[in-house]
């Protein structure tokens, strides 16, 4: 039995994978506890984990009002959300280990408590749980999080290194700056990388996805890919409208995930009213607000629009035939197990290098917006659904996934190094 520690920020998009992978170490009888925040007390349980409190100093949610527009905003959620929280996180993680003995502490990449914990000579082993795109860039791979597909050749080389520059100089200086401090202030020791090379001095990365949806990274040798960790049937009465699945018209999912859902707008209504004319079935869910919030939001809905709060996805995503989504990470990869091609589109957090990769892997279309009009939508689900290139890389994707080992492979790396 191996005890393990898990971390994560306490927001869905943070604590959701990593509670998948929890509930599955304790299922192969591992003691296994999960630091986060009190909203998700009952959560962790249910998942079989011991929950630990991160302290309230120990993470801010920001003030969308008070948050500045484009770069600059990027610049304050990297300063005042996450690196000025690196010292209450680390002493919570050391308390933590010192409590209970640990074998491996496994973090989320915007946990900067993990910045420090890596500088002490004694230490449990540090793995870090790949729940977006991996930041590490250099040669043909863009700057993360531009949404840049990888350059070609040197002037694809000159392209990442001048955005580089730029980005290091301007926006990423101060927040890099305040974490140098910070991680000087608590181990005594430079920082030594740069923000977003985290996954490169963790002892190993288990990455939830597989190999063909992330870019090649020379020099990178500690990931390994095991896709994503996938639920189980939740189990339950089905939808009084399952029974449309079988009608013969090709099924789309439209989905905004479960946190930026507050404006159905977005991609929820120009999907559903792009699609309203057209010879299939679209399916709707209001990642978890209730369906009568979509239902006004929407005002007229169409005959062909079938509308539920959540989803059982094990049982729903093998059924579709294309999906819609603002791009989280863990939905696009659940899709891709079962070899569903992609419309993407979303900008905010991850979710531009998100699309960036769908679009290069071939599994998709990423509309590089995140407030598409309703004839780019149509063009591009009517492609996923008719084009074949896109479901046979689709399909390439699902097949890697399918030999990747998803909990099996986490355990086998947490477990025997």
């Amino acid at each position: 039995m191996t005890s393990v520690l898990m971390a994560a920020l306490p927001a869905q998009g943070h604590v959701g994978p990593v509670l998948a992978v929890a509930a599955g170490l304790v299922e192969r009888g591992h003691r296994v506890r999960v630091l986060t925040g009190e909203e998700f007390r009952g959560r962790v349980e249910a998942a079989g984990a011991t929950f630990v409190l991160l302290p309230d100093d120990a993470f801010v949610h920001p003030d969308a009002s008070k948050v500045p527009g484009g770069p600059r905003g990027v610049q304050f959620a990297l300063e005042h959300v996450f690196v000025r929280r690196v010292g209450p996180q680390f002493e919570t993680v050391r308390a933590a280990i010192a409590a209970d003995p640990t074998d491996v502490v496994v973090t989320e990449l915007l946990f900067m408590g993990a910045y420090p914990l890596l500088a002490l000579e004694s230490r449990p082993r540090v793995v870090l749980l790949g729940i977006s795109p991996l930041p590490v860039h250099g040669g043909d791979t863009a700057p993360y999080g531009l949404g840049l597909l990888p350059g070609r050749g040197p002037a694809g080389r000159f392209r990442n290194a001048l955005l580089t520059r730029v980005l290091d100089r301007i926006l990423f200086a101060r927040p890099e700056q305040v974490l140098a401090d910070e991680h000087r202030r608590l181990t005594g020791r430079p920082l030594e990388g740069s923000l977003f090379d985290l996954p490169l001095r963790t002892d190993a990365v288990v990455q939830l996805c597989p190999p063909g949806l992330e870019y090649p990274r020379p020099g990178v040798s500690s990931v390994r890919f095991t896709g994503p960790v996938l639920p189980g049937p939740r189990g339950g009465p089905d939808p009084a409208w399952w029974s449309d699945l079988d009608a013969g018209r090709p099924v789309v999912h439209v989905t905004q995930g479960t946190v930026a859902n507050a404006e159905f707008d977005r991609l929820i209504a120009p999907t559903v009213r792009a699609l309203a004319d057209k010879p299939v079935l679209v399916v709707l869910t209001a990642g978890g607000r209730p369906v009568e919030e979509l239902r006004r939001a929407l005002g007229t809905v169409p005959a062909n629009v079938r509308i539920e709060s959540f989803l059982d996805y094990a049982r729903f995503l093998p059924r579709i035939d294309a999906l819609v989504t603002n791009g989280g990470y863990g939905t696009v990869n659940q899709a891709l197990a079962y070899g569903v091609p992609l419309v993407v589109a979303g900008r905010t957090e991850d979710k531009a290098e998100v699309g960036a990769r769908v679009a290069w892997s071939g599994a998709g279309i990423d509309l590089r917006t995140d407030r598409p009009g309703e004839q780019a939508l149509a063009r591009a689900v009517g492609r996923v659904l008719f084009e074949p290139e896109f479901r046979t890389a689709a399909g390439r994707l699902r097949d890697e996934i399918s030999v990747a080992g998803g909990i099996d492979a986490v355990e086998e790396l947490l477990v025997s190094p």
